[in-house]
């Protein structure tokens, strides 16, 4: 407590045995609304309880990163099944549209790996030097997974001009017809999977793989075409097709590099901060909301915010202000696990900032 300012931070989990545990002696019942919001928030309590201590912010965490180790081995294993097949069937035929689709499944089935190590770090508890944890392993992989959709494209490009340039006839047409199908069920039912998981985690790695997915599904259609071109005798169809599937791979990875870049780059929905501002503003004793922060590691969140409060009030009267804030945050926020509170005091006429004495460290 410096110039009148509260400054209040739980960076769960909670080292502590107590419902709702915060480093200090004192205890500090929770300031909850009154009247109808009182109930609203009584009923919600009984529906859905919670608790902050570390046990539970763990167990979720955990979870959420057990389920995405689940969704990539069942991935992998699915898709390994399926490029395996393909390849049989792209030996027996020589179809270079389904080799471009064998080898865009292949490179999906390994991006569960890196995938699959960011996972496992994410879990590890935070140090001394790596004070935030391991998320952001989450977020090096999507880059990876960026990397492989590119190397993928430019070799499915590459080998579908070859055989432009020097066309060929496919043999075992209703083969290459089968895998064209196998491959499309095996990759639509990952991608619903993957997609489905990674958004209920807030994994937008696992996002960006299960779109990865979707597309090399229809690609697999796609060499449907050729196999139709190629039984009415048209030799370009095969290479052309190559080609179409070549571009398919550019758009996901237009799309999956944007979503990977906007989390390393600490984006977030503009809908969780408008939230987290109504949120805050119900809350007995705020003012007003000063700056919001929120970003992403690796698929939870972590917000910062300055609440305006009443000047007069004593330090333990704005650490309760405080704790009600962050916990009014944890319950309107999805995927939330830790918020910073700092409050403010509301400002007086001819009282001097004491925020100023920051100003030269303000960035130019």
């Amino acid at each position: 407590m410096s110039d009148g300012h509260h400054h209040h931070e739980h960076p769960h989990p909670h080292p502590h045995p107590h419902p709702h545990p915060h480093p200090h002696p004192h205890p500090h019942p929770h300031s909850h609304p009154t009247g109808p919001k009182r109930h609203r928030h009584r009923l919600r309590h009984l529906f859905t309880p919670h608790s902050h201590d570390s046990a539970d912010k763990s167990d979720t965490a955990l979870e959420s990163s057990a389920r995405g180790i689940r969704a990539l081995w069942v991935s992998l294993g699915v898709l390994g099944l399926t490029a395996l097949a393909q390849a049989v069937v792209v030996v027996m035929s020589g179809s270079v549209a389904l080799l471009g689709d064998t080898v865009h499944n292949t490179a999906d089935a390994l991006t569960a790996v890196p995938l699959g190590i960011a996972f496992v770090l994410g879990r590890r508890a935070a140090t001394r030097r790596f004070t935030y944890g391991y998320g952001r392993a989450e977020d090096l992989a999507g880059l990876v997974i960026v990397l492989t959709i590119a190397a993928s494209a430019a070799f499915a490009g590459w080998t579908a001009v070859e055989r432009l340039l020097d066309p060929r006839d496919m043999s075992h047409v209703p083969v290459v017809a089968l895998a064209a199908v196998i491959g499309f069920l095996g990759n639509e039912g990952v991608a619903r999977y993957r997609i489905r998981v990674g958004r209920e985690i807030g994994s937008a790695a696992l996002v960006a793989d299960g779109l990865h997915a979707r597309t090399d599904g229809f690609t697999s259609l796609a060499v449907l075409i050729a196999a139709g071109g190629s039984a009415l005798g048209l030799r370009f169809a095969d290479p052309v097709v190559g080609l179409l599937i070549t571009a398919a791979i550019l758009l996901v990875l237009r799309d999956a590099a944007r979503e990977v870049f906007r989390r390393v780059m600490d984006a977030v929905d503009p809908a969780l901060v408008d939230a987290a501002e109504r949120a805050l503003l119900e809350v007995r004793g705020v003012r007003g909301v000063g700056e919001l922060r929120m970003r992403w590691i690796g698929h939870r969140l972590r917000a910062e915010v300055a609440v305006v409060v009443d000047g007069s009030l004593s330090v333990r009267e704005a650490h309760e202000v405080a704790v009600e804030a962050e916990h009014v945050l944890l319950h309107a926020v999805p995927r939330l696990t830790a918020a910073l509170v700092h409050a403010d005091p509301e400002p007086v006429a001819g009282e001097r900032d004491p925020h100023l004495a920051l100003a030269h460290h303000a960035p130019a």
